[in-house]
C-alpha cells in the first residue's frame, strides 16, 4: 500500500512561522546593539526622561561668527522638556561682533528658561568672554585668560606698493564716506572719524552686555575696557567671573542651586555636519570670516590677538 503524500500546505505554513520568528529575533537584536552602541558613545541614554532628564554642554571653541543653525539648535534645546539646563563650555578668543551678539542673545533666551553656567577653559575673550555674560554662574581657571573687553578693525593698503609698481586704482563712488576704508588709498581724516565712531558705539555696546551680565554699571565696568587680557584669578578679584573651577564645580553648583543631580547625564550640543566636526571649523565660515568679514566695514571683530 502507497503512503500518503504529506500535506505540503501544512508544512509551508510551519516553515513560514519558523522564519518569520528567526527575523524577529534577529530585529530585536540589531535594536539592541544599536541602543548599546549609542549608549557606548555617550549619545542617547534610554530613560533619560524618567530618571528626570538631562544636561546639554555646549561647546563654543575657536573664531565666533553668526551660525543660525547654532542659534537654533539652543532655542530647540530650550524648548525640549527633557534639558534640565546646559554648561556653556568655551575656548575661544573671539569673533565678529555680530556672532557674539547673536549667540549672547541666544544664549540670554535660554537662560529665560533654563539654568545656564558657563565654564572658561584655555581662552575666553572678547566675544569669547561676551558670550559667558548671560550665565548665571561663571566659572574659570587660574590660569585661564579672559577679558580683552572691546572691538578691533584692521584693514590695510597697498598704494606704495601700487605706486612701485606703476598700477593706479581708481574708484567711483555715491559719497565721500562709502570707500572707507580702501586698500588702494590712505585712510581720509573723515573716514577714520567715521570708523572710530562705529567703534565706539559697539564698544559701549560690548561694555553694557558686560554691566548687565555682572551685575555692574557702565561706569564700573569702563576702567576694564581697555581691550587688556585677565587671567582668571585676577578676573576672579575684579568680579568679572564668580569662581575658580571647571566642569565638576560647575555641575556641583548646579546640583545645589537647581537641584540636578551631579550624575545627570550630559549631551553635546552640536548641530556641526560631520566634515565640520572633523576639522574643527566650518570652511565657509573660515572663508566668510577672512575676505567678508575680517578685510571690510563689516568685519569689526571682539577678538584677541596675540602681539606680534
Amino acid at each position: 500500500m502507497t503512503a500518503p503524500l504529506p500535506d505540503l500546505a501544512h508544512d509551508l505554513l510551519a516553515e513560514r512561522r519558523r522564519m518569520k520568528r528567526r527575523l524577529s529575533a534577529w530585529r530585536a537584536l540589531a535594536v539592541l546593539l544599536a541602543l548599546g552602541g549609542l549608549f557606548a558613545l555617550g549619545g542617547w541614554r534610554p530613560g533619560t526622561a524618567g530618571l528626570g532628564g538631562h544636561l546639554v554642554r555646549l561647546s563654543v571653541e575657536g573664531v565666533i561668527s553668526d551660525d543660525r543653525r547654532l542659534t537654533e539648535a539652543i532655542a530647540a534645546a530650550a524648548r525640549d522638556p527633557s534639558v534640565r539646563g546646559m554648561i556653556l563650555s568655551i575656548d575661544s578668543p573671539g569673533g565678529t561682533v555680530a556672532g557674539g551678539e547673536g549667540l549672547h542673545a541666544a544664549l540670554g533666551r535660554f537662560r529665560e528658561a533654563k539654568p545656564l553656567v558657563a565654564v572658561m577653559r584655555g581662552t575666553a575673550a572678547s566675544a569669547g568672554y561676551m558670550i559667558a555674560m548671560p550665565a548665571q554662574r561663571v566659572f574659570a581657571r587660574e590660569s585661564t585668560l579672559t577679558g580683552s573687553i572691546g572691538v578691533i578693525l584692521q584693514s590695510f593698503e597697498v598704494s606704495e606698493l601700487m605706486r612701485s609698481l606703476g598700477v593706479r586704482a581708481d574708484m567711483l563712488t555715491s559719497g565721500i564716506l562709502k570707500g572707507e576704508p580702501n586698500f588702494f588709498r590712505p585712510l581720509s581724516p573723515a573716514g577714520r572719524e567715521a570708523l572710530e565712531g562705529v567703534l565706539r558705539n559697539m564698544h559701549d555696546q560690548f561694555v553694557g552686555l558686560v554691566a548687565t551680565g555682572r551685575g555692574m554699571t557702565p561706569e564700573q565696568v569702563a576702567p576694564l575696557a581697555d581691550g587688556r587680557i585677565y587671567t582668571g584669578r585676577q578676573a576672579l578679584d575684579l568680579k568679572l567671573i564668580d569662581a575658580i573651577g571647571g566642569e565638576p564645580e560647575a555641575r556641583a553648583w548646579l546640583a545645589a542651586e537647581h537641584g540636578i543631580a551631579e550624575t545627570a547625564p550630559v549631551r553635546d550640543l552640536d548641530p556641526r555636519g560631520t566634515a565640520e566636526r572633523v576639522l574643527g571649523i566650518s570652511v565657509r565660515a573660515l572663508v566668510k570670516s577672512v575676505v567678508s568679514e575680517w578685510l571690510v566695514i563689516d568685519g569689526v571683530r571682539a577678538v584677541w590677538q596675540l602681539p606680534r
